[in-house]
């Protein structure tokens, strides 16, 4: 038995400790809001904080996580109200929707480090995730925005 922090809350697990984060969310706690793409790490669907950091859980085994605090979508705001959230809406980004969970956290991990990012600082922050409908542009906008309010 160990025990995972995820949202401010501390959760006792009994898993093999290689089991990916991702499943632990999904399977273990019952977190659906984080998202399964690749498997591999490569899409970044499925992507979560870790100690305020953007970490692909598909690929993270829960041993890595130790004593750090997972931060998912659910944990982003209680009530939908985060900039990144408040301004995805406002910029319509999600188009099928699939990977824009993984989008926010990272979004928000990139304004967390860099309030007012440069498109080059975007782009970095964002390399990891990809959208198959292709609302990058969107995407950009809505950071900038988000960007704003939280210098606010």
């Amino acid at each position: 038995m160990s025990e995972i922090r995820v949202n401010g809350q501390t959760h006792e697990i009994q898993t093999d400790p290689d089991m990916p984060l991702l499943w632990v969310l999904r399977d273990v706690l019952g977190m659906q809001g984080t998202k399964y793409g690749c498997g591999i790490g490569q899409c970044g669907s499925c992507t979560v904080h870790l100690a305020g950091q953007a970490v692909k859980a598909c690929s993270l085994p829960v041993s890595a996580v130790g004593d750090l605090e997972v931060t998912t979508i659910e944990g982003l705001s209680t009530d939908g109200q985060h900039p990144v959230q408040k301004a995805w809406r406002e910029h319509g980004v999600p188009q099928c929707g699939y990977c824009q969970v993984g989008q926010m956290m990272a979004a928000a991990a990139l304004l967390t480090s860099k309030p007012k990012p440069t498109d080059a600082d975007i782009d970095r922050g964002m390399s990891g995730n990809l959208c198959r409908c292709g609302t990058y542009t969107r995407v950009r906008a809505a950071i900038k925005t988000a960007g704003k309010e939280m210098a606010k």
